[in-house]
């Protein structure tokens, strides 16, 4: 159990150090693709959907940040001359890139997020097992 919780927390870690990724880019790196492949439990997709609801609320922040510099290089282009539509060309593709890549998180944590359910619902956990054998127990003693 421990050394579950350990490659649990560590998997966890892998995962966060990748948060900047879409889900497509995630999956192409090994260690989170690999715990992709080899989510099974709920636990796992539980897991798996903390990471791309963060990944999500990540990417989320930055394009408000790229927003509010959009706002200002167009509110202030005549600041930066000619590099100004420049900037704001490069900045809106960010906003785009940065709302895509939250949505596409979203997606993908919606799905771990059925996968968990789904899991649970066809395996109960052990602790599940152990309380429906404890309760059949005592109904067994009380006969």
């Amino acid at each position: 159990m421990k050394t579950r919780t350990f490659l649990a927390a560590l998997s966890l870690g892998f995962l966060a150090a990748c948060a900047q990724m879409s889900p497509r880019e995630a999956v192409n790196n090994p260690t989170i693709g690999k715990a992709v492949q080899n989510a099974q439990t709920s636990g796992d997709h539980y897991a798996l959907t903390k990471y791309f609801e963060g990944a999500a609320r990540e990417m989320q922040i930055k394009a408000d940040e790229k927003k509010n510099l959009l706002e200002h290089y167009e509110d202030k282009s005549y600041l930066y001359g000619r590099e100004a539509q420049d900037l704001i060309s490069h900045t809106a593709a960010l906003v785009r890139k940065y709302d895509q890549t939250a949505r596409e998180n979203i997606k993908e944590a919606a799905t771990h997020r059925q996968m968990a359910l789904e899991a649970a619902r066809i395996r109960p956990t052990r602790d599940h097992k152990m309380a429906g054998s404890a309760l059949g127990e005592e109904h067994q003693t009380s006969n």
